[in-house]
């Protein structure tokens, strides 16, 4: 096969740059005219996709009590059994102190806005001779920001008291997750029915390396982030620090997100905080410095280590690309995304003549 000119080849590949960014581009403008459709979609699927993740973290963990010769449906019923009755548990006991937590947030917030108030007020005092374009700008940051939480906290607070969801998103997810642990061997036959024979190995080639490398990188990722959770509410609660759980969570929700989570976590922690006293705020700030600290020295190698093996400047750019389309879940599902593309790629070209025999 001849190559093609570099000339071409340069051309080819701005014109395919150019092409991905307009279909982002469109995909951004005309979001308001999908975003119903969308919402209607994921609410259908959204029990399917949670159990399927589930089911795709437990399987492992049958098949490898499977190898000690037990029974597939004991090793299924004893994880299933344990993950559930755990994850009951602990749903059982935080569930009702977040919901609790989030409401009493949403009342003090005009409180919490009069003493940022008396802060900016003092701030002006301190800053009066910068222009005052400085200060009307400040206006607006702090307006934005007050705005922005309040309407977070008024969605959060509706979609997690939506008794009539969880209720179904109890009773369905459980129920899926048992068929897809039981028929898991089934489900991927049946799956690659769909797939022509001539691309069937490399696809399995392609499967088998995305699940060596995303498998382990999300398992490395959840647990690191219940590692964070507890470690941020035990600081929280020796520090008595109000919505304790709450901050707890968001810092270990966010941790997922590379770079930019503790970051994004760090701020609901010392902003609330900062409302009652500076030097709180600095204690909780290095606390969570050095929650961050072992986590990225100690944890994160021995846990997560290079599953990936994506340069962090690919990274940064997925992250900042999800975030501009889908804000923080965008975020989080990035970089699973971009090892997917990555491993596909790979595969194209490094196994380019690979036949079915």
């Amino acid at each position: 096969m001849r190559l093609p000119e570099p000339r071409s080849h340069f051309l080819y590949w701005i014109l395919t740059g150019i092409f991905i960014f307009l279909f982002f581009y469109l995909l951004v403008k005309l979001f308001p005219f999908y975003d119903a459709v969308l919402k209607l979609i994921w609410q259908v699927l959204a029990p399917f996709v949670i159990a399927a993740l589930i089911a795709y973290l437990l399987y492992p963990i049958i098949a490898y009590i499977h190898r000690f010769r037990i029974p597939k449906w004991l090793a299924i019923l004893f994880i299933y059994i344990l993950f559930f009755g755990g994850g009951a548990y602990l749903l059982y006991r935080i569930y009702p102190m977040i919901v609790i937590q989030l409401r009493e947030l949403e009342e003090q917030l005009p409180q919490l806005t009069t003493m940022y108030e008396a802060m900016l007020l003092q701030l002006y005092e301190s800053t009066s001779f910068l222009p005052e374009t400085f200060h009307d700008k400040l206006d607006q940051l702090i307006l934005g920001m007050e705005s922005s939480m309040e309407n977070m906290l008024v969605r959060v607070i509706g979609r997690i008291t939506k008794i009539v969801d969880i209720i179904i998103l109890l009773t369905v997810i459980p129920v899926l997750v048992f068929y897809f642990l039981k028929d898991f061997t089934q489900m991927k036959l049946f799956f690659k029915r769909f797939i022509p024979k001539k691309y069937l190995a490399r696809c399995s080639l392609a499967l088998h390396a995305a699940d060596e490398k995303l498998g382990s990188y999300i398992r490395g990722q959840l647990l690191i982030s219940l590692i964070v959770t507890g470690a941020s509410y035990l600081v929280f609660y020796i520090l008595h620090l109000n919505y304790a759980l709450l901050l707890a969570i968001i810092l270990g929700i966010t941790n997922i997100i590379p770079y930019f989570g503790p970051i994004i976590g760090a701020v609901p922690a010392v902003v609330l905080t900062l409302a009652v006293s500076t030097k709180l705020a600095m204690i909780v700030l290095i606390a969570i410095f050095i929650i961050q600290l072992l986590e990225s020295n100690f944890l994160a190698p021995y846990i997560v280590g290079k599953s990936i093996d994506i340069h962090p400047v690919a990274i940064i750019f997925v992250l900042l690309l999800g975030g501009k389309l889908g804000g923080v879940i965008g975020m989080i599902v990035a970089v699973p995304i971009l090892t997917i593309m990555k491993v596909v790629v790979e595969q194209i070209y490094h196994h380019p003549d690979i036949d079915v025999h």
